[in-house]
């Protein structure tokens, strides 16, 4: 399936892929976009939309798209990914910075890939998507 947000990714809109890839929909692709095109290119290409005003899957009830995603697909039954979207909330609502103690790293790692790697926001998934691997074994440690 394919899946289309904003471009010039940052926290939530490359950590949404590493769940969707991880937990919902293995083969995903993903699409980015101007962010005044994502409603149409989702209804174009038949895709599920996220992280954008108007969204399938955006920022809702004061929750961020990861967190969205985590209870629409039904996946709170795993502490450790639990644990992973408070860290990931932290880092991508920034008057929430402060609501789990790894926010303010996540946040500043991501930010350096984006200043690093700019618009290739598919780089950015391929260098992170490790670190969220990571990040998810240490929420998993954390749990037990």
């Amino acid at each position: 399936m394919k899946w289309v947000t904003r471009e010039n990714a940052n926290v939530d809109r490359i950590a949404c892929p590493w769940l969707i890839t991880r937990f919902i929909d293995s083969e995903a692709e993903f699409l980015f976009v101007p962010r005044d095109q994502v409603l149409e290119v989702a209804e174009r290409e038949t895709a599920h939309s996220y992280d954008a005003a108007g969204a399938e899957y955006t920022h809702r009830n004061g929750k961020c798209s990861f967190d969205v995603l985590v209870e629409e697909f039904k996946l709170t039954g795993d502490p450790a990914l639990v644990r992973l979207a408070q860290i990931v909330h932290a880092a991508d609502v920034s008057e929430d910075i402060d609501s789990s103690p790894e926010g303010r790293g996540l946040s500043a790692i991501a930010h350096g890939f984006a200043l690093l790697h700019g618009t290739d926001d598919h780089k950015k998934i391929e260098l992170e998507t490790p670190m969220y691997d990571a990040l998810y074994a240490w929420c998993q440690r954390q749990a037990t």
